[in-house]
This record gives C-alpha cells, sequence and structure tokens, in this order.
C-alpha cells in the first residue's frame, strides 16, 4: 500500500520546513505554513497540495480557522490526526488573540474590551453574551459565558449576570455579545436590556461599563454611542 506524501518526499528546493529556516517564517506562503503543522499528505496528493485544497475549501485561512470537526471531516483527505491539528491550532489561535489565563488584563477603553473577546465570538454560528468582570482597577478578574440565544428582556434576567458577578466579586462588569450576521448594529432590544442591567449595577453597587456588540471584526461600543 502506498504511503502518505510527506513533506520530506517533496523536491528539497521545495520543502517548506527547509524553506523556513533558510528564508524565515515572513517568506512562506499560508499554504507552505499550514502544510509544515499537518505534515504529511494523503495518499493520493502531497501535502502542499492538500493544503492548498483545504484553504480553498475553507474560502482563506480564515475560513480553516472557523470550521468545526465535522465540516474538517468531509474534506477528501483530512483524516482525524489533522482535524485534531487544525482544531487545535484555531483554539490557539482565538486564546492567543484573547485573554490568557493567568495575565493582568486591564481595560481602560472599549477597544480593550472589544478585542478581548473579538477573535472568539466574531465566527459564532450564534449569539453568546459573555461577561466581563473587573475588579477595582479595571482588571479582568473572570470571563464567562451567561447566555446563548438572541437577546430578549423576558429570557435574560439581570440577576445571572449580577450573581455571577457578586461571586467573583467584581467592581465593575461589561457585557459583551455577537451578532451572527456580522452586523453590529444595535436593536432596540439591546439597548433596553443594557439599560435595564445598568439600573440594577447601581442598586446593587456593580457598575456596567458597557455593552460591547461584536460583528465580523468591527464592534460598537453601547457607551461610545450614547445609548445605555
Amino acid at each position: 500500500m502506498k504511503e502518505n506524501l510527506k513533506l520530506k518526499d517533496l523536491p528539497k528546493n521545495e520543502r517548506p520546513r527547509e524553506r523556513l529556516l533558510r528564508y524565515g517564517s515572513k517568506s512562506l506562503s499560508n499554504i507552505e505554513l499550514l502544510a509544515i503543522l499537518l505534515r504529511t499528505g494523503s495518499k493520493s496528493e502531497n501535502i502542499l497540495n492538500l493544503c492548498g485544497r483545504i484553504i480553498e475549501i475553507s474560502g482563506g485561512l480564515n475560513g480553516v480557522l472557523e470550521l468545526s470537526r465535522e465540516e474538517l471531516m468531509q474534506i477528501n483527505g483530512v483524516g482525524e490526526a489533522k482535524v485534531c491539528q487544525l482544531l487545535a491550532l484555531s483554539e490557539l489561535f482565538k486564546r492567543f488573540k484573547s485573554f490568557k489565563s493567568g495575565d493582568s488584563y486591564k481595560i481602560t477603553k472599549p477597544n480593550d474590551a472589544a478585542y478581548l473577546v473579538m477573535e472568539e465570538m466574531r465566527y459564532l454560528k450564534q449569539e453568546y453574551i459573555k461577561l466581563i468582570m473587573l475588579n477595582t482597577k479595571n482588571a479582568v478578574i473572570k470571563i464567562k459565558d451567561i447566555f446563548i440565544g438572541s437577546l430578549n428582556s423576558s429570557i435574560l434576567h439581570p440577576r445571572e449576570i449580577f450573581s455571577e458577578a457578586i461571586k467573583n466579586n467584581s467592581s465593575s462588569i461589561i457585557i459583551c455579545h455577537n451578532h451572527p450576521s456580522g452586523d453590529p448594529l444595535p436593536s432596540n432590544e439591546d439597548i433596553n436590556i443594557t439599560k435595564r442591567i445598568k439600573e440594577c449595577g447601581k442598586i446593587i453597587g456593580i457598575d456596567l461599563l458597557d455593552h460591547i456588540i461584536i460583528g465580523d471584526g468591527v464592534y460598537i461600543s453601547l457607551k461610545e454611542k450614547d445609548m445605555m
């Protein structure tokens, strides 16, 4: 049975690893970088061709990082091992671009909060609400998913938000939620819920600093827009 075509089976001057060592990682294409990580091709094509096809099917490198396990498994030549490698790469990328556990991350402006969660939330296919909890110096204590689904004042209650904030000794909070459409323009419901939560925060003594709506690489701060 024919073995999978590996990087070492390619002509030496075409091997991405050797090119990286000689010319540096910046000289390599997305296909070559992905080939170094996945290492082996399939029985019918070498690793460069396979990686080129993966990127083409996904609509670019961002698309590769968005694919689910089920979607990756449907790509011919991508088995369980490569699915695990790609999913791990996607998760590492999201974590690197967002809050890293154990680090002190201070929020001083809406942009800090938005890009803390942007890479994780911009690709979600369903609406999520994340709660960013801060201490008295505006450093992040914890980030937690508190609700999944469209914002609706009859379903989302401030007690879910503030019980979590109280449990973590938060001085203030920021709410972030995504619009799967990619358009972060707030709805009337978004604005109404924000005002309701802000009023509850005043009573409890935990300030709602902002409500950030995440789109596809863009965001809107309700505080900046004077909507809360």
